[in-house]
């Protein structure tokens, strides 16, 4: 006899379902349309400004831990944010609840959410010379924002997919070179919030972003060195910087545009100031962590290759310049999981933890080391701490489920799997989880 656990089985589209969404979507066509704040032109969308930062806030979170959390350098952290803050005053949506940060992540990037928030990490951080070119990459990404190009993406996609039923949960996290290992530990990314951006959506946010420059006092060159460094590291092909051309495209019309805008449209605004000094002055303590961070980037490269020994190698010696860096703990960690060393794992996990306790990734990866070595009641403990630092990842329901199958309590495992399955309808744990219920007789085989 089954038993009822209120589980939802795998979702099978029929023909009628997929017209049904269509004609929903069609019927949104008619009542979509917005005025843009940057152009005050007509604009398709089907996403309210209440609901995009409503999907930052919920999803926002799960990238910044995947980046390994906001870095730890307060001072350099204020400075970004109140050289963000000063300019997005001065944007067509000053409104919205701008956040800015730094992230530990060592890859090349920045990106941004469609609520507001800001992210930039080391990687990038480390490429700039001036505060004019942090204000020109922060003035992009806000840019992107105040021309709701993430929200106008949605809203074409709403079309033809079922993102009008709400957003999917995607594993993995977009900067990850982990490839399967990040599937496997179930990491949350961010999806389609960070999607790519069109050429004409860069060219857009190019334009505002020089103009927001500009009018909060900077010199216009700050741009203009900006679109120099990201056509030199194009050219070059560097593996830190694959994501960041994935989703921000580079070409040199890109760079000959804003030579073309400074020397022209703002003429005049040419002697105001890059401030090269107070950008050094406030990036000397992560500049100090450079060669940390140029292997931590090499290691990566060859995780991504699968060259695990050769990654451990790098790893270490990250680890020898900063031994309390929290992303070099934590990529230690996977490169431990990675090649089933799972104690080496779970010691420089609990490293992690100890290191920046906030932040929720060790305990994940800590909580996953301990399950593989069978220590169900740690990791358990793990898991729920990681929730309470970072709601929302259904992946930890699976685990909790999976370590109280471990333990033998059939009851709260099969809870846990169908609490994952009401969320997660594919992947391999969704299967694990869906064959473990139907063998134990709580769902009939479909």
């Amino acid at each position: 006899m089954s038993h009822r656990l209120g589980i939802l089985t795998p979702v099978q589209w029929t023909r009628r379902d997929f017209l049904r969404v269509g004609s929903l979507a069609a019927a949104g066509v008619l009542t979509g349309c917005a005025t843009n704040p940057v152009t005050g032109e007509s604009q398709f969308m089907l996403v309210s400004e209440a609901q995009e930062i409503q999907m930052d806030r919920q999803h926002s979170p799960h990238q910044l831990s995947a980046d390994y959390g906001v870095i730890q350098d307060k001072a350099l952290n204020a400075y970004i944010e109140r050289t963000g803050k000063r300019m997005a005053a001065l944007t067509h949506r000053p409104q919205m609840p701008y956040r800015f940060s730094g992230v530990n992540a060592t890859y090349v990037n920045a990106y941004a959410f469609p609520g507001g928030t800001i992210a930039c990490t080391r990687g990038i951080l480390l490429s700039l010379e001036s505060e004019a070119e942090l204000a020109a990459l922060l003035g992009h990404e806000l840019g992107h924002v105040n021309a709701r190009h993430t929200a106008e993406s949605m809203s074409k996609s709403m079309l033809t997919s079922a993102v009008v039923g709400g957003l999917a949960v995607y594993a993995g996290s977009r900067n990850s070179s982990l490839g399967g290992l990040a599937a496997q530990l179930g990491m949350l990314g961010s999806g389609v919030l960070l999607a790519s951006y069109s050429r004409a959506n860069e060219r857009q946010a190019d334009d505002l972003g020089m103009e927001y420059l500009v009018q909060s006092g900077y010199g216009p060159e700050g741009m203009v060195q900006l679109m120099d460094m990201l056509k030199s590291m194009s050219s070059h092909k560097m593996n830190a910087t694959q994501l960041l051309f994935s989703t921000h495209p580079m070409s040199d019309e890109r760079y000959d545009t804003a030579v073309a805008t400074a020397r022209n449209k703002y003429k005049a605004q040419a002697r105001q100031p890059l401030r090269r000094e107070r950008y050094m002055d406030n990036t000397a303590r992560l500049r100090k962590l450079k060669p940390a961070i140029d292997n931590l980037q090499k290691a990566e490269a060859l995780m991504a290759k699968k060259e695990y020994p050769q990654a451990e190698a790098l790893f270490e010696k990250a680890l020898k310049i900063a031994p309390e860096d929290y992303a070099a703990l934590v990529l230690m960690s996977k490169c431990q999981l990675a090649q089933k060393k799972y104690g080496a794992a779970g010691r420089y996990s609990e490293k992690a933890k100890a290191v920046y306790p906030a932040e929720a990734q060790g305990y994940f990866l800590d909580g996953y080391a301990d399950f593989r070595q069978k220590r169900f009641d740690a990791a358990l403990t793990n898991f729920e701490t990681y929730d309470q630092r970072l709601a929302g990842n259904p992946n930890t329901i699976f685990f909790k489920g999976a370590c109280f199958d471990g333990k033998g309590q059939r009851e709260k495992a099969a809870n846990h799997y169908a609490g994952y399955l009401k969320v997660v309808k594919e992947g391999p744990m969704a299967q694990h989880a869906y064959q473990r219920l139907v063998d134990w007789g709580y769902l009939q085989q479909q």
